[in-house]
């Protein structure tokens, strides 16, 4: 069987029955409608991020808009748990390649934290081509959640005042002191959060801050990585892990 074409829906626009009749406007319409030249009665696989996707047949489709009837609706439970990663910000190409491989390999969510060494100011708020970023990477792997995205301000501070939403609290610090290796074990269990530093890495007074505040400082191996590969090692411990535990 072919795979279907996929387009996101807002959670706020799922349909609550099987028949009910949905609409799509903007990009997602115009990808449909004008750049695969979906044509009606064909059917569409649609999803909204939070765990819910179905099966949908076009009832009628122009260049910046459709309508679609629901076919099959299914619910997918969440996680029990899940890895977070909050990254030094820094001004970089490869973000949108972190982005994609964070939807990719099913990490729970992703923060962007203004560190002492960060190049640049952090943005207030997460900006809408990161999400878009999810949307496009969940749409070619098919997934049906997005991750969580966020940005904290007030560098340890802010990472501080949420830790206590984790289960488990990790560092992930490049220096001799950190001798734990991060296993697919560790963060198989419960809602997880790993520190990265930013490309210039952590400044000795942020680790202090962390590791005094009980943030088990571990290392990545014997490499000195990249932020964004730091990142996909992560994501990939935990994803082995939680197939493992299944």
């Amino acid at each position: 069987m072919a795979r279907l074409n996929t387009f996101f829906l807002p959670p706020d626009q799922w349909p609550a029955r099987v028949g009910d009749v949905v609409r799509l406007a903007g990009p997602e319409a115009r990808h449909m409608g004008t750049i695969l030249r979906t044509e009606k009665a064909q059917t569409v696989r649609l999803f909204d991020g939070q765990g819910r996707d179905g099966l949908f047949s076009v009832r009628d489709i122009a260049k910046n808009r459709a309508e679609l009837e629901a076919l099959e609706l299914a619910e997918h439970p969440a996680p029990d748990g899940g890895l977070t990663l909050a990254i030094g910000w820094g001004k970089s190409k490869r973000r949108d390649y972190l982005l994609e491989k964070t939807v990719e390999l099913q990490g729970d969510g992703l923060i962007f934290w203004q560190a002492i060494r960060s190049q640049g100011a952090l943005p207030e708020d997460p900006k809408a081509t990161w999400n878009e970023k999810f949307i496009q990477a969940a749409k070619q792997c098919g997934a049906v959640r997005l991750p969580e995205l966020d940005t904290v301000s007030g560098g340890v501070d802010g990472l501080l005042a949420m830790a206590g939403e984790f289960d488990h609290c990790y560092l992930a610090w490049e220096a001799e002191e950190a001798t734990t290796p991060l296993s697919p074990g560790m963060l198989s269990k419960g809602r997880t959060l790993v520190v990265i530093g930013p490309e210039g890495g952590f400044d000795p007074a942020e680790a202090d801050k962390l590791i005094r505040a009980g943030f088990g400082p571990v290392t990545l191996g014997p490499s000195i990585l990249r932020w964004e590969t730091a990142a996909v090692y992560c994501l990939s411990l935990a994803m082995f892990g939680a197939q493992d535990r299944s």
